[in-house]
């Protein structure tokens, strides 16, 4: 059997974490726009001031920071310099030929930090809990990278 195959338990629980977060990251942006329309404003470029059906009364206000709107793109921005690398160490961590509990505690302990880190931040709660939760799925990446490195060294 192949590493690289859902028929592998371990690179199938890599592949659901994986998912789940690419699918989180998307769905940032359409709440970023959720949010645009909500508040009718957040907008960043001068174009987006134009009359459309989707914004037929623009004034310049629309431009002006919102912070609702900017909350969540602080989120995205979050997971844009985050998720990448879980995706990278996630996949060299299935080759690596772990035990299926442990890929499994670390690739889902991965997605749940990420995923309660976005309930803390979209709740405004404290930069301590958030750091806690950025530092869990941190140190998983860090712990499947050494690995990596360890294994790709010693074998």
């Amino acid at each position: 059997m192949s590493a690289i195959s859902l028929q592998n338990p371990v690179f199938a629980a890599y592949a659901i974490a994986a998912s789940l977060m690419v699918l989180k990251v998307a769905a940032m942006s359409w709440l970023t726009v959720w949010h645009m329309m909500r508040e009718k404003g957040g907008y960043r470029a001068p174009e987006d001031l134009r009359k459309t059906p989707l914004n037929p009364k623009p004034k310049k206000s629309q431009l002006a920071v919102n912070e609702r709107v900017e909350r969540v793109r602080r989120i995205q921005q979050n997971d844009l310099e985050n998720v990448p690398f879980f995706l990278v160490a996630g996949f060299l961590y299935v080759l690596t030929a772990p035990p299926l509990w442990l890929a499994i505690a670390l690739f889902y302990g991965y997605a749940v930090s990420r995923l309660a880190h976005f309930a803390a931040y979209y709740t405004a709660q404290t930069h301590d809990l958030r750091a806690t939760l950025w530092t869990i799925g941190s140190l998983i990446i860090v712990f499947m990278s050494v690995r990596v490195v360890w294994v790709a060294v010693v074998w």
